[in-house]
């Protein structure tokens, strides 16, 4: 997957919105892909693992009132168009683009966003 189109750039958070799906990285992947990936980045057969692309999307119930600032937009937008599994790194690592003018107490709020508070979005079958 590209990298560009699904960071998390200062400017669209600043804006208060985003418009795009946003990527994100997890300790291991299965040998699968899933469009809008092109390629697998793991040799495991363990169907229990993520195929690259699998797209997740915070559940519309999960309650995000209590966030606020740069993590209350970034949620939105998790709600709207998901994030997609771009690469193998740390779990759940959203990706952004370098800036300076981040928050980090703004974005810490998003570790407290458990995993079950999101759902795959089917998106075909997977490719190996």
């Amino acid at each position: 997957l590209p990298i560009l189109p699904g960071l998390v750039r200062y400017e669209e958070v600043a804006a208060g919105r985003i418009d795009h799906a946003l990527r994100f990285t997890v300790s291991r992947t299965q040998r699968g892909y899933i469009h809008p990936a092109t390629h697998f980045a793991s040799s495991s057969t363990d169907p229990n693992l993520p195929p690259m692309g699998l797209r997740l999307r915070l559940k519309p119930g999960f309650d995000i009132s209590g966030y606020h600032g740069q993590a209350r937009v970034i949620l939105e937008a998790l709600k709207t168009y998901g994030m997609i599994v771009a690469d193998n790194g740390s779990s759940w690592f959203i990706t952004g683009a370098t800036d300076s003018r981040w928050n980090d107490d703004d974005l810490d709020q998003l570790k407290t966003v458990p995993g079950s508070a999101f759902e795959a979005v089917t998106t075909g079958s997977i490719q190996r």
